[in-house]
């Protein structure tokens, strides 16, 4: 009985799960006033994509998401590496404290430190810039936390043979620590692209410039503007969503393996 129920159940759950995104696509591609009917539409239409993407700035928008959320991925991957193989390999004073105080981090909400941020980026005049969206989010203790912790695993021997070849560190790190982390950083690639195509609140705390807008504050002021449009509204985040959606179907494999062997020693 149970190996009948349980497949049944998963079925039904997924169901739920999916209507409601079918639901959204259906809607697209209705009428403004079959938006909110169900069942098939009497006609179909893409004046509602061709809207938001053609008198509507979303291009532009999701050319700002798109700029940011690649040059935070590649400058936290770069850094991020750097730092877990000092933390999971190097011995200095105050390694473990240091890694302490990087992991106590994961306690603290954007929310909580939003407005002393705001004021160092004021300081260092980076409102309504690209380096204002992109430096504040850079660093994050779980980057450096998932490096480290499969830089832990990677075999001491391969490290010995680069150093009888006349390597340094930097020529270790490069050469050899590098290559052999792309599963990870391909699964953090992914993780960094989808937080930050996502981001709301920073955006929409450091930039009052249009010009600037990433899509999810563009979709929020799409909102905003056409209260009872929801037929474009819905339109510009279907749009929104296919970047991210891209994303994680390329990398999902790497993202799951990565998950499945960081941490086991």
């Amino acid at each position: 009985m149970r190996t009948r129920f349980f497949p049944v159940l998963a079925h039904v759950l997924a169901l739920v799960a999916v209507a409601p995104l079918l639901w959204v696509l259906v809607s697209v591609l209705k009428p403004a006033e079959d938006v909110f009917s169900f069942g098939w539409p009497s006609s179909w239409t893409l004046d509602n994509l061709q809207y938001v993407l053609l008198k509507f700035p979303l291009p532009r928008f999701l050319l700002n998401s798109a700029i940011v959320s690649v040059a935070v991925t590649v400058i936290a991957l770069f850094f991020h590496s750097m730092a877990a193989y000092a933390l999971a390999r190097l011995r200095f004073p105050g390694r473990a404290l240091i890694f302490s105080g990087i992991m106590s981090t994961l306690l603290v909400s954007l929310p909580v430190i939003l407005v002393p941020l705001f004021l160092v980026a004021k300081q260092l005049n980076l409102l309504d810039s690209y380096a204002g969206l992109i430096v504040p989010s850079i660093f994050h203790a779980f980057g450096i936390f998932l490096l480290r912790q499969y830089y832990l695993n990677i075999p001491r021997e391969l490290e010995e043979a680069a150093d009888l070849d006349g390597c340094g560190y930097w020529r270790r790190y490069w050469s050899v620590i590098l290559p052999l982390s792309r599963p990870v950083l391909a699964s953090l690639s992914v993780l960094f692209f989808l937080a930050n195509w996502n981001a709301f609140l920073w955006p929409l705390t450091i930039t009052r410039n249009p010009d600037l807008r990433v899509v999810q504050l563009g979709i929020s002021g799409l909102q905003g503007q056409y209260a009872s449009a929801w037929n474009l509204i819905l339109a510009a985040a279907v749009i929104a969503a296919i970047p991210t959606v891209a994303v994680f179907v390329a990398g999902q494999k790497r993202l799951v393996d990565a998950m499945k062997t960081t941490g086991l020693k």
